[in-house]
């Protein structure tokens, strides 16, 4: 992404669809007092102007740093919060993969998808983020992961693949990372509403894919062909783009001192991206090596 992508400070709006539900993520930005309205909606005294809470979609104050029980949120929390909730991902993948009896390979792997969308949507929508649903979101995506990751080595009949698509994605991600820093590259609020809009966008056609499959319709978009690595390749672009979407809202919240219970946010969205990145980057290494 070329570094004239720009940010614009005084009116910066969520990013990341994750983090979107949060004005602690936004410049002069934090703590809505009760009864303030979420971003894009009027709330009781008309709408707000750029800069305060809800950016130009709601009214409220200035963020005036953490509530008196709280500290600020530091790299460090989000660092170690993402930890946590990776290795959750990790280790319940290792479990799905290892210890689901044949019987239940198709229902578990359903089931995770199912409870990991379901755990992503009400995480997104909450004002407020509850570890413990992150942790229930991490664990339904490694069983999803798990068994997803087992049926493509079986299917290219190599489980290295697996360690091939892990070292890809965090190479991808640290190149992200130093390309997002040592590039400078500047976030607008017409490039966040590109991603936004295009991420939306993807996920709807996944979804109605995912429906139509229900009944029988194939289109090729999840399968393992031309059409499967064409919609892999867009959504591992689109991932990258979120992740830089997320560097910068994370960037944004330590400096304006967002409380440290937003740090589980910014863990939960990077998850989300990431495991989005893995997911793609295992299906066109598979799709390019052929099955087996």
């Amino acid at each position: 992404m070329a570094p004239d992508v720009g940010r614009q400070e005084d009116d910066m709006q969520s990013s990341n669809p994750v983090l979107n539900r949060s004005s602690a993520f936004a410049p002069g930005q934090g703590q809505a007092y009760p009864g303030a309205a979420p971003y894009g909606q009027p709330g009781p005294y008309g709408y707000g102007q750029p800069g305060q809470y809800g950016g130009p979609g709601g009214p409220g104050q200035q963020y005036q740093g953490a509530p008196a029980d709280s500290r600020p949120m530091t790299l460090d929390d989000v660092i170690v919060k993402t930890s946590l909730t990776l290795g959750v991902v990790v280790l319940t993948a290792a479990l799905a993969w290892w210890w689901t009896p044949d019987n239940l390979v198709t229902p578990v792997f359903l089931a995770g998808a199912l409870l990991g969308f379901a755990m992503a949507m009400v995480l997104s929508f909450s004002r407020r983020v509850n570890p413990v649903l992150v942790m229930v979101y991490a664990a339904a995506e490694g069983a999803f992961l798990g068994i997803g990751s087992k049926f493509i080595a079986a299917w290219v009949g190599d489980s290295g693949i697996i360690v091939q698509a892990v070292l890809a994605t965090m190479v991808t991600a640290g190149l992200t990372l130093a390309t997002y820093k040592y590039f400078n590259i500047k976030v607008t609020p017409r490039f966040t509403r590109m991603v936004i809009v295009a991420t939306m966008g993807f996920a709807g056609v996944l979804l109605i894919n995912l429906v139509l499959s229900l009944f029988g319709v194939g289109t090729g978009i999840s399968g393992m062909g031309p059409m499967g690595l064409l919609f892999a390749a867009i959504g591992a672009g689109l991932a990258v783009f979120n992740l830089i979407l997320d560097f910068d809202m994370i960037e944004q919240g330590v400096r304006h001192g967002a409380p440290q219970n937003e740090a589980w946010r910014a863990a939960f969205g990077l998850t989300v991206t990431l495991v989005w990145l893995y997911w793609n980057l295992l299906r066109i290494l598979a799709i390019l090596r052929g099955g087996d």
